[in-house]
């Protein structure tokens, strides 16, 4: 019974999310930590992880050597991450596409939520759909009409085919049974220059890429694809509102390690994040970027990637989108 119940209070522990305390593993880690982003230096993650890391290398003991590893959408970074020894001393910090798409649109070798194991999510980038003012909408079910009186006449931009930016817009395609054309852009940037030049009519980005010229009046956001509304467009509704439920997406950020790693590394890797996310200036920087810290606990977050993946494997399907 005493076995019992020790069984029990640990995996109580477990479920509310890692306390703090030590329990987290004294001796982790003994040296500098190294941080695979598997991007160009400069991007997202990289300005995301320049900003938690000094508060958690105070939490850790250790510095975090931040190192970039673009390459083959971001799978090169998260293989080397995959393959590193699982003693936390190595950690990937990666985009939804490498944890729940990648393997459906590429020639990915591993299954990343086989091979690592997930710490917890960083951040979210809520999407936002943008439209461009030629097109007689200012909601996303007015956008939706148009687009079925003018089939096969509106474009609609990515910033890179498979990414969950497009993912999203085709999944909503199937939904609605649109006929909408995709084109793929090298990055936001370019996508949002070519929404302005009317070249496509639609770009789903993150807000900040596209806010400035809402205020302009040179783009209208008629949607965002978060649960609730979002505290910076009150007036956008959601993709809910417009008539699709549970359509909820994002360019999320998280951090995974080895599988195999010790959960007292774990737990303090978990720990270090969290702190760091509640920095004043993480959390007024994050605001003024448009990002969104985590709002549910880890074990949430951890067990809806399944489920995650699987919707995407099924939009990849049936949109017969391949990368390979």
């Amino acid at each position: 019974m005493r076995v019992l119940k020790c069984w029990q209070a640990v995996v109580a522990a477990i479920a509310v999310g890692f306390p703090a305390g030590p329990a987290l593993g004294q001796s982790y880690p003994t040296k500098p930590v190294q941080v695979i982003i598997p991007y160009t230096a400069g991007g997202v993650a990289d300005t995301i992880m320049r900003l938690l890391a000094p508060r958690m290398e105070d939490v850790l003991g250790q510095k975090l050597i931040i190192e970039a590893r673009p390459g083959a959408a971001g799978n090169i970074g998260t293989l080397e991450v995959s393959r590193a020894e699982p003693d936390g001393h190595t950690i990937l910090v990666a985009a939804a596409n490498n944890f729940v798409i990648n393997q459906f649109t590429t020639n990915m070798t591993v299954d990343p939520l086989a091979a690592l194991t997930v710490v917890s999510k960083i951040a979210d980038v809520p999407l936002v759909l943008f439209s461009n003012p030629s097109v007689p909408a200012k909601d996303f079910r007015q956008f939706l009409d148009y687009v079925r009186k003018n089939p096969g006449k509106v474009n609609f931009g990515s910033p890179a085919a498979g990414t969950v930016n497009h993912l999203l817009l085709e999944r909503i395609k199937i939904e609605a049974g649109l006929d909408m054309v995709h084109i793929p852009f090298r990055g936001s940037p370019q996508g949002v220059m070519a929404l302005l030049g009317n070249e496509i009519q639609l770009f789903t980005v993150g807000l900040s890429a596209g806010a400035p010229y809402v205020k302009e009046g040179k783009l209208n956001a008629i949607a965002v694809a978060t649960e609730k509304r979002l505290a910076m467009l009150p007036e956008v509704g959601t993709l809910i509102e417009a008539g699709f439920p549970n359509l909820v997406a994002a360019n999320w950020w998280g951090l995974a390690v080895p599988k195999g790693t010790p959960d007292a590394a774990i737990r303090k890797l978990n720990h270090a994040l969290s702190e760091a996310l509640k920095d004043p200036v993480v959390t007024q920087r994050f605001a003024s970027m448009g990002i969104l810290a985590p709002d549910k606990p880890r074990e949430a977050f951890v067990s809806g990637l399944e489920e995650e993946a699987r919707i995407w494997a099924e939009v990849v399907r049936r949109a017969n989108i391949s990368l390979k």
